[in-house]
């Protein structure tokens, strides 16, 4: 299995530092607003990598953070009138009601940024007493960069580059610009907590470092997030817990691409963003979850109304194909090879789609001659779909996924009104029924196991 290290900038042999087992440490939300559909983009492709790794038979502890205390947390508070603890909960429990909609699973761990204070002023101090840190007379504490040799290795920048850019804001106590801090003194009202240097909190970086290297320890294997964490944010990461522990950080680096509105990054401060909850609210989840795997996880993916609506449609193929069959047991065969060789080059899911849709043409062309044999692969196909969270519904509740203003109840007394008038031979009457049913965007499929429907979206 190779994987695609944006550290090096190749892809290369996966070797766990465990045989058998997986270390993985991925930034969650911070929660000061609902999650939009560029972090639904993230967590669904490394929710795809954490299937497919336990589907390849490995042991993954999967480490994803809640960052729970964070200027934008008490800027929002403020904002609000709100208690900022109570601000976060109210948030965190939309984040798990959104990623529990779109087939998000839970990681092994979900560690606070406010449950490890002691964790992180403990690596402060530690990089502190190794002359990488600084503590200012404003009462923050400040990262040296300049001290660490590989700084700039993750995101290609280059020392020189950011210091001719950098500033020094008037009241900040840096001695250098590039310097990031990792200790905040606190300011009259806000939360804070007791540490060497003055009441304060922990600085955004700092956070991660001391939740992952106390999760997984101080050497793991993959390390990921989003396409914006990779500068500053990573950057640093690798500098503070690399300084801190002496040892290598992260083997593997990993970053999933950005959604775009017209090819503009989808993000909250651009304000042309959708939350999870507004995309929900037109488009069921497993079409949304399809839509975000369509595309390979480090590529860009463009937000459209028309993607949603393919990728609907997709679906309905695949759901069409498994209609009336009863699966045996999911065997393997050469479909299984390939789904898994595209799976092993870094995680390919639109390769593997191909090859599920490839399933779906197969059992098409046996479902009437060789009903068996379609239902083996179908059953495949299904085994297959899990691995990416796809295809575990019933074909039929599929198909009848509803807006909010289809009744199923009066759609199916609608069709035994049709049934009633078709046996009576009065086909205007059956007509008029069905013209009735497509104004309610309601389409019907009659064979001769009797009429199923669906909602056309």
């Amino acid at each position: 299995m190779k994987i695609y290290n944006t550290l090096t900038r190749e892809k290369s042999e996966f070797k766990p530092l465990q045989p058998g087992k997986v270390s993985m440490y991925v930034c969650g939300m911070t929660v000061y607003d609902y999650c939009h559909l560029g972090h639904g983009r993230v967590f669904v492709a490394f929710d795809v990598i954490v299937r497919y790794l336990q589907a390849k038979g490995y042991e993954v502890n999967y480490i994803r953070n809640i960052t729970d205390i964070d200027d934008k947390i008490i800027r929002r508070a403020q904002e609000a009138n709100e208690d900022w603890q109570q601000l976060v909960q109210r948030f965190t429990d939309a984040m798990d009601e959104d990623f529990a909609a779109l087939g998000i699973g839970k990681p092994n761990l979900e560690p606070k940024a406010t449950e490890h204070i002691d964790q992180i002023i403990a690596m402060v101090q530690t990089l502190i007493d190794k002359g990488m840190a600084y503590a200012a007379d404003n009462g923050d504490v400040y990262y040296v960069v300049e001290k660490f040799a590989g700084y700039g290795q993750l995101s290609g920048k280059v020392l020189d580059e950011l210091r001719s850019g950098a500033r020094v804001e008037v009241d900040e106590a840096k001695q250098n610009p590039l310097d990031f801090v990792l200790w905040k003194a606190a300011k009259p009202g806000e939360p804070a907590w007791d540490s060497p240097w003055g009441k304060g909190r922990p600085g955004w970086h700092i956070e991660c470092s001391a939740m992952s290297t106390c999760c997984l320890g101080n050497t793991f294997d993959i390390h990921g997030g989003g396409p914006d964490l990779k500068f500053p944010h990573h950057e640093n990461e690798i500098a503070q817990s690399e300084a801190a522990t002496g040892e290598k950080y992260a083997n593997v680096w990993m970053h999933a691409g950005a959604l775009r509105i017209n090819d503009e990054k989808m993000s909250k401060s651009l304000g042309n963003f959708f939350t999870i909850r507004d995309v929900l609210a037109d488009f069921p989840a497993e079409v949304v979850r399809y839509f975000l795997l369509a595309s390979h996880y480090r590529s860009p993916i463009n937000y459209s109304l028309e993607s949603l609506k393919e990728a609907g449609a997709s679906l309905e193929r695949f759901y069409h194909s498994l209609r009336g069959l009863t699966l045996p047991q999911a065997p393997e065969s050469e479909f299984s090879s390939r789904f898994y060789a595209a799976m092993d080059d870094d995680f390919n899911t639109p390769e593997a789609l191909a090859v599920l849709f490839d399933m779906v043409r197969e059992i098409n062309r046996n479902k009437a001659a060789q009903p068996d044999q379609a239902a083996q692969i179908a059953a495949e196909m299904k085994a297959l779909g899990d691995v990416l969270g796809l295809l575990q519904q019933d074909p039929e509740a599929f198909f009848q996924q509803q807006t909010s203003d289809v009744d199923p109840q009066q759609v199916e007394n609608l069709i035994a009104q049709r049934n009633a008038a078709r046996k009576q031979r009065d086909f205007a009457k059956a007509d008029e029924i069905r013209d009735q049913l497509q104004a309610m965007s309601v389409v019907l499929e009659d064979s001769r196991e009797g009429t199923k429907w669906r909602v056309e979206k």
